[in-house]
């Protein structure tokens, strides 16, 4: 079966604001930023911005938009 890495979530953020996911491992926090920033699809559910269904953007038109996804760096 599939599993659900992340389930009910919601938040809004404001213009201007910086935002930061910070939890344990495997939370969902790269899940989630790989969500929003377009890499993957929600498997149920909306993701809007600007009151617009982000799945209609590709991937660089998310990040003009101002989402971005910066991963860890591995050493």
């Amino acid at each position: 079966g599939k599993i659900e890495a992340v389930k009910g979530i919601s938040f809004t953020v404001e213009a201007g604001q910086v935002v930061t996911l910070i939890g344990t491992n495997g939370a969902g926090k790269t899940t989630t930023l790989r969500t929003l920033s377009g890499l993957l699809k929600p498997l149920a559910g909306t993701i809007t911005f600007d009151g617009q269904p982000l799945h209609k953007y590709r991937a660089d038109q998310i990040v003009a938009l101002g989402l971005a996804h910066s991963p860890e760096g591995r050493h």
